[in-house]
């Protein structure tokens, strides 16, 4: 990517993050997403691209800025045509709250390059660079933490994994503590846990469970960015999720 379009991407989010910032352990998540969303469409209007929100904050008629198949940029003669996956506050639980893990995050890519997710659930495994090709999103819990334990060169007791605090987890939870590895629940706040396993100072090896699509999306651009890897596999459970899928052309196997 041209260097000047990243460092001007950089200030769309630094705008949007600054902005909801303001809501600051405010108690209301939804003011605070608001103020988010509005100081990353004001700041995308001087941006040099021709792009299309592929991911965003809804429908059209959900939403009345950064909906999907909205034109963000300039628009400019010769500008780059580019898909775009916003989420202008992942974790809005935690400003409302006053607490960490919220980020403001986009991904950009070439036209027709990010996979269109539905906003529906996504079965996700990430891990770091070291570990790129040896986590298997179809393989066991135990298989996977034997393989990553190998890539690092750690025991399974120091091997430490990743999952948020949902009910939907407790069969994954049950089987890491099985296997004999650590766990580090975390509330909210899907993207920059899973991007947590590219740093080592974070102590985090693996980043396992089923969360939101679109935040699979965003999450999986800056992993491959990182130099790791995240696998994964949406999620159908009715016809009408089955028929977005498929409206949206994304593989519903």
């Amino acid at each position: 990517m041209n260097r000047n379009l990243a460092l001007n991407l950089v200030r769309v989010t630094e705008a949007a993050a600054m902005n909801a910032a303001k809501l600051m352990g405010r108690g209301d998540k939804n003011l605070a997403d608001q103020y988010a969303v509005d100081a990353m469409r004001k700041m995308f209007d001087t941006i040099d691209i021709e792009g299309t929100v592929v991911i965003g904050e809804g429908e059209m008629d959900e939403a009345p800025m950064l909906y999907i198949g909205e034109k963000v940029g300039s628009g400019a003669a010769q500008a780059p045509k580019v898909d775009i996956a916003v989420d202008p506050l992942d974790g809005t639980t935690c400003v409302s709250k006053g607490l960490p893990n919220a980020v403001s995050v986009i991904a950009v890519a070439p036209e027709g390059c990010l996979l269109k997710a539905p906003d529906m659930y996504m079965r996700k495994i990430a891990a770091g660079p070291k570990c790129r090709g040896v986590i298997d999103l179809n393989a066991s819990v135990a298989e996977n933490l034997r393989n990553v334990g190998k890539a690092l060169d750690k025991d399974m007791e120091d091997l430490t994994v990743i999952i948020q605090d949902r009910e939907r987890h407790w069969d994954i939870i049950d089987q890491v503590r099985e296997a004999g590895a650590r766990i580090r629940l975390f509330q909210d706040g899907d993207v920059i846990s899973a991007i947590s396993t590219c740093f080592e100072e974070t102590g985090v090896d693996l980043f396992m469970g089923t969360g939101g699509a679109p935040e699979g999306v965003i999450g999986a651009a800056a992993i491959k960015c990182l130099g790791g890897e995240m696998q994964g596999q949406l999620v159908i459970n009715n016809e009408d999720e089955k028929r977005r899928c498929e409206e949206k052309g994304a593989d519903c196997g």
